[in-house]
């Protein structure tokens, strides 16, 4: 199974990125997808998650600015983020949960927030 992210990059502060990761190989079926990041020197943290009854979970910071859907039958999840803030720098890192209670992650991908 891999997990290929795409998009991130370098933003100024208030503007926009999105995010994409498809899962691939031999997966049994997606019970939930979801973006978790993780900054220097933090521990990774949950930015969103939406599951295979599109019920979504968002973290505090990030609620009204990202928004996360889920393509399931294309095993892909999307992260729109708008008005991005420099403490949204991080590396990004998708993760798929299967109904086998099987957790897979992707290789990040890094979005710098900077003037």
């Amino acid at each position: 199974v891999q997990l290929q992210a795409s998009g991130g990059g370098l933003v100024q502060p208030g503007g926009s990125l999105s995010v994409s990761c498809v899962a691939s190989g031999n997966i049994a079926r997606i019970n939930a997808m979801g973006w978790y990041r993780q900054a220097p020197g933090k521990q990774r943290e949950l930015v969103a998650t939406i599951n295979a009854d599109d019920v979504i979970n968002y973290e505090d910071s990030v609620k009204g600015r990202f928004t996360i859907s889920m393509e399931g039958a294309k095993k892909t999840v999307y992260l729109q983020m708008n008005s991005l803030k420099p403490d949204d720098t991080a590396v990004y890192y998708c993760n798929v949960r299967t109904i086998r209670a099987e957790n897979f992650w992707g290789q990040g991908t890094e979005v710098t927030v900077s003037s």
